[in-house]
């Protein structure tokens, strides 16, 4: 069995930086108190949750930022502790779930996946579900019961979700490498190796975009990246930080988010760096302004929100970057990334709340809480719903409506 451990170097102050999901700055003894929530805070819009569920022990203590996927009206969802589950996204009801070990990492469990202890995913296209592991394997399931077709053998963790194109699995290791894998067998196509990985990383990968042949994702050294689809060939790249200061943490420039498309732009952000608008096809830069983030943007029309490393939720011009609007409320509550539910931008904090702001003004507009546990995963939003997954496996399926 392969090593589960990053290849990074992990300083022990910033231990428990990490396990917010980044890395954020320290006072005196301890990283910044959470900003107090409003005691005689009035939402503004009504939340109901619809169902609720668990699935395992969730992402735990790894620091992955692992979430749920819905597809076709149902959600699926995986957990480190080897779970793997599908629910019907409207009711929350249980179609099926896999349990592939049941006493631990030294050979007790299913036979077949006993190291399956599931890190990055699930992802799924049609009858296909992916899902990678925490010791560099690679799994294609069955969409409809979980049952095993192939396994691919990689070289390092997998702790962002795959992605299923045509005939292509395409996967990200934590080691800096992207590969190619055959949809039907799991044999590698091809694999992209971006060489010199930093020794110091914020912990998370974003994951990879693929679009008109095209994959795009962030690198560890603070990079926007196009690689093509049929061959793995770099296209180009873009730098959304500059890697600058005296010390190690100082130069540290992670591009850990999604990189965003929305027509023939592309958005991203990288800690210590910049929200950079890129042209897609010709990777030509639109537009950039300083914005370290750890996390994912989300687009919405004319707008783009995003969350900084203080936990500050921004707004933006969508064609020119200019600030439109910033809410400090949630200040140090190391919040999720964003995702937009109608007129609402929403985020996850660090002590289980679910937090709606206006995405005209950036009010806050509503808050529910999942749990007592951070919510590090980007929540989803499908349909008229949202779906929220804190690092214990607590999901929650919120619904709004007026007061």
């Amino acid at each position: 069995m392969k090593p589960v451990f990053k290849k990074f170097v992990w300083l022990i102050a910033m231990s428990s930086l990490v396990a917010l999901s980044g890395c954020h700055n320290k006072k005196k003894d301890n990283i910044e108190p959470p900003t107090p929530l409003a005691k005689d805070f009035t939402p503004t819009v009504k939340v109901a949750k619809v169902w609720s569920a668990r699935v395992g022990e969730g992402a735990g203590v790894t620091g992955v930022r692992m979430g749920p996927v819905v597809v076709d009206g149902v959600l699926y969802a995986a957990s480190t502790d080897g779970e793997l589950a599908a629910f019907d996204a409207a009711s929350g009801k249980k179609l099926w779930s896999k349990k592939s070990s049941t006493h631990g990492w030294f050979g007790w469990g299913d036979k077949h996946r006993k190291d399956a202890f599931y890190a990055g995913g699930p992802a799924v296209d049609g009858d296909l579900l992916a899902v990678g592991t925490l010791d560099g394997h690679v799994y294609g399931l069955s969409s409809k019961d979980g049952s095993q077709r192939w396994e691919a053998d990689l070289n390092s963790e997998v702790i962002t979700a795959p992605v299923i194109v045509g005939d292509l699995v395409l996967v990200r290791t934590q080691d800096g490498r992207v590969y190619g894998l055959d949809r039907a067998s799991g044999d590698r196509r091809w694999v992209y190796d971006q060489g010199n990985v930093p020794l110091l990383s914020v912990r998370g990968n974003g994951p990879l975009l693929a679009a008109n042949g095209v994959v795009f994702f962030g690198s560890d050294d603070g990079k926007l990246v196009a690689l093509r689809m049929d061959n793995g060939e770099k296209l180009w790249e873009q730098a959304l930080a500059n890697g600058e200061g005296r010390t190690d943490i100082e130069r540290l420039d992670d591009a850990d988010g999604a990189v965003v498309l929305d027509g023939t732009t592309l958005f991203g952000t990288a800690y210590h760096g910049n929200l950079v608008a890129i042209d897609g096809p010709s990777g030509r830069p639109l537009w950039s302004r300083q914005f370290s983030s750890y996390g994912s943007p989300a687009v919405s029309g004319n707008m783009v929100f995003a969350v900084n490393d203080q936990s500050q939720v921004w707004a933006f011009d969508r064609s020119g970057g200019a600030d439109q609007w910033k809410n400090d409320a949630l200040k140090y509550r190391w919040l999720s990334s964003p995702a937009v539910q109608g007129s609402y931008v929403v985020v996850g904090d660090v002590e289980g709340y679910v937090h709606w702001l206006q995405t005209g003004d950036g009010a806050l507009a509503a808050r529910e809480r999942l749990s007592k546990k951070p919510i590090r995963a980007q929540p989803v939003v499908a349909g008229d719903m949202v779906y929220v997954e804190d690092i214990k496996g607590h999901i929650g399926a919120y619904r709004l409506s007026a007061n």
